[in-house]
C-alpha cells in the first residue's frame, strides 16, 4: 500500500541518467539496453533506452514526489525509487534496485558490468531506504575523547587527505563482513549522499559535507580502527 501511494504522490520530476562501464578497467560500455521501471512494480517499464560511446543513456525525465516532502520531517517518503536493469553482450546483466531520485534533482546512478563467466550471469544490487527516512539503529556509543597510542607506524605532522580509504561493509567487529578499497572523494560522496537531501539548500550541503569530511579524515588520520582492525572507516 505504501509503495502505490507513493507512486500516486509522484506530482513532480526529477533526472536520471545511468552510466556504465565496466568494473576492472572503468571502460565505458556503448549499446547496453537500460530498463527503468518502479522498484514497487518491476515488471512495468517505464523506460528502455541505450548506452552512447560514452557509456551514458539519455537523461531521462521522471516523477517524483513533491518537494515538500524532502525539506522538513514527513511520514511520506520525499523520494521515488526506480529499479534499473543493465545487459549488454559479453557482460553478466546487472540490477540495480531503490535507485532514489527526488525533486528538481539530477541524478546519476553508476553500474559497473563484469564479463560474463559460468553459473555467474546476474548481479542483484539493492540499495537500502535512505537514513533519514529508514529505520536504522542507533549509532554505535564512542568515547568523545580517544587515546592516541603508539602503532610503530610513520605518523604524519599534518593531516593529509588519503586518494583512498579501506571501508568496512559492516559492524566494526564483523569478521565476515567486506572490505573496499574506495576512493576518498567517492566515500565522502556517497556517505552525503546517503545522510541528506540534495534538495536542501546549499550552506546546509556543505555543513554536512564538512563534517562528514572531518570525521572520516579522524577516523583515518588517529587510526582509531587500523589499531584494531585493518580498516580506515567502519561502514556502521
Amino acid at each position: 500500500m505504501a509503495k502505490i501511494q507513493m507512486q500516486q504522490d509522484m506530482i513532480d520530476r526529477g533526472k536520471l541518467q545511468v552510466w556504465v562501464n565496466t568494473r576492472l578497467q572503468g571502460r565505458p560500455i556503448p549499446n547496453a539496453k537500460v530498463s527503468i521501471s518502479y522498484s514497487g512494480n518491476p515488471k512495468n517499464i517505464i523506460e528502455a533506452v541505450q548506452t552512447d560511446s560514452d557509456g551514458r543513456t539519455p537523461v531521462l525525465d521522471l516523477p517524483t514526489p513533491p518537494l515538500e516532502y524532502s525539506l522538513s520531517p514527513n511520514v511520506n517518503q520525499p523520494y521515488s525509487e526506480y529499479t534499473v536493469k543493465v545487459e549488454a553482450q559479453g557482460y553478466g546483466t546487472v540490477e540495480v534496485t531503490g535507485s532514489e531520485l527526488l525533486s528538481g534533482q539530477s541524478s546519476v546512478q553508476p553500474v559497473e558490468m563484469d564479463v560474463i563467466e559460468p553459473n555467474d550471469s546476474f548481479e542483484d544490487i539493492a540499495i537500502p531506504e535512505h537514513t533519514l527516512f529508514g529505520d536504522y539503529p542507533e549509532k554505535i556509543p564512542e568515547d568523545e575523547i580517544k587515546p592516541m597510542n603508539e602503532t610503530g607506524e610513520i605518523v604524519l605532522s599534518r593531516v593529509v587527505v588519503p586518494e583512498y580509504v579501506v571501508v568496512h561493509d559492516g559492524d566494526p567487529s564483523d569478521s565476515t563482513a567486506k572490505d573496499y578499497y574506495v576512493r576518498y572523494r567517492d566515500y565522502i560522496k556517497n556517505v552525503a549522499c546517503s545522510e541528506i537531501y540534495a534538495t536542501w539548500t546549499d550552506a546546509t550541503i556543505r555543513a554536512n559535507v564538512l563534517a562528514i569530511m572531518s570525521f572520516t579524515l579522524n577516523r583515518v588520520y588517529t587510526e582509531w580502527y587500523g589499531n584494531q582492525y585493518k580498516f580506515g572507516v567502519a561502514g556502521t
